[in-house]
């Protein structure tokens, strides 16, 4: 079996050799491409996967390569994980907004549209490439915003599923707490990339007693302090949200934070700086315990689960993924992409039925879904107007004197990225 990693020299990237080399049973990889243009840091990031692996007795095969062609050539999946504009152009976005009253965040409200933008022609121009040379290849999902590029590439024909870690995230936690194994773990998880809630949490598959009152009665104080939100919040509302919905549920607050320090991309260039220093001492086979800082807990085993599944493997039956609404959430299109659970196979995936979901959160998920129509649109046809409308639609902006200024920032920020400009 083949895969390769699309953005391969990325510092995340010995997360997922990791997860490749302990789960060899689960994804049996003979070859691993990784793929990358920055040519000096894909070799430190090669070399450390190699160690990794020979050290964890994997004998798979680590290839790096600056050819994108070359390197999805045969491949049974692609898997996409690239940052446009690297660690600099994510700290414009988590900045420039700040400027107009509005979050600055690399993957929702302006900065989201901002990656958006940068993205979805280059992962494209890339899937595109990847039909040419392997038309059955599956192509995993990634890269940020999760939603908005999984649409663009369900919507141009291409095989490809999203993935997130936020789901897994909390299901690891949850079993933590309830002292029983991940897999015991079920999530009633709906809405879309990055705007979701946990309605239940069920032992033992959908079915299964549904144990979210007594996690939030035992753990509330604990898992409020991970949301950052306060458990009375937690309580009213009966169920977990991502850590994502306090820029919708305390808004200003964050704002306010983020402009008294440094920006969190600033944080990670700084991390990645130390990292790649960690990656290129030949005796490091193992990754480091500063990555798990980096962020993407779990990720290594989301992907490796529905690479498996996707592959005709051994993946759970269930997964959280994204893809298309195909009538799951009435109340959007069926052209939506949301992120639910679904059942994973060499088909792709089905998302399971989902209870009717309060108006409380429907009403937000219908307003994200149609800034993300926008943003697409915006994405592959260029134009002021269009990132106007983008804006004003996304309920983090919503004022046209807010959105006017917000696109002049973007504009001026990303012009080197985009085309049309």
């Amino acid at each position: 079996m083949k895969l390769a990693v699309v953005g391969g020299g990325s510092t995340y990237t010995p997360e997922l050799i990791d997860g490749f080399a302990r789960l060899r049973d689960t994804l049996p990889i003979t070859e691993l491409v990784l793929v990358d243009p920055a040519a000096e840091r894909l070799e430190l990031v090669g070399g450390l996967a190699r160690r990794i692996f020979a050290k964890q007795g994997h004998d798979g095969k680590v290839v790096t390569t600056s050819d994108l062609d070359a390197g999805v050539e045969g491949a049974d999946a692609v898997l996409l994980q690239l940052r446009v504009g690297g660690q600099a152009a994510r700290e414009q976005d988590e900045t420039w907004p700040l400027e107009c009253g509005c979050v600055g965040q690399e993957t929702t409200g302006a900065g989201g549209l901002a990656k958006a933008l940068r993205t979805v022609p280059v992962v494209l121009d890339i899937a595109e490439r990847v039909r040419r040379t392997n038309p059955d290849a599956w192509i995993i999902d990634f890269t940020n915003p999760v939603g908005i590029v999984t649409r663009a590439l369900l919507q141009a024909g291409h095989k490809a599923v999203g993935l997130c870690n936020v789901a897994i995230g909390f299901q690891r936690k949850f079993a933590a707490l309830l002292g029983v194994t991940p897999s015991e773990v079920h999530l009633d998880h709906v809405g879309l990339n990055h705007l979701t809630w946990e309605r239940s949490v069920r032992l033992g598959g959908p079915e299964g007693e549904n144990v979210l009152p007594r996690l939030l009665a035992e753990h509330g104080d604990a898992i409020a302090d991970d949301l950052r939100l306060p458990r009375p919040v937690l309580d009213r509302l009966g169920v977990v949200p991502s850590y994502y919905l306090r820029y919708f549920y305390a808004h200003d607050e964050v704002v306010r934070e983020l402009g008294t320090k440094p920006s969190r991309a600033a944080e990670v260039a700084a991390m990645e700086r130390e990292l790649l220093e960690m990656y290129g001492d030949p005796a490091l086979d193992e990754k480091p315990a500063l990555l798990a800082k980096r962020g993407g807990a779990f990720y290594s085993e989301a992907a490796v689960d529905l690479a498996a599944s996707l592959l005709g493997g051994g993946g759970s039956p269930y997964q959280v993924v994204n893809t298309y609404n195909n009538g799951t959430l009435p109340f959007l299109p069926d052209d939506a992409v949301i992120e639910t659970q679904a059942v994973v196979g060499a088909h792709g995936a089905t998302p399971l039925p989902v209870a009717p979901v309060d108006p409380l959160y429907a009403g937000l998920v219908a307003n994200v879904t149609a800034y993300e129509e926008l943003a697409l649109e915006a994405a592959l046809r260029g134009g002021r107007d269009r990132v106007f409308k983008a804006l004003l639609a996304h309920p983090l902006v919503g004022q046209y004197a807010y959105a006017n200024g917000l696109t002049d920032r973007l504009i001026a920020h990303n012009r080197e990225h985009l085309a049309w400009v």
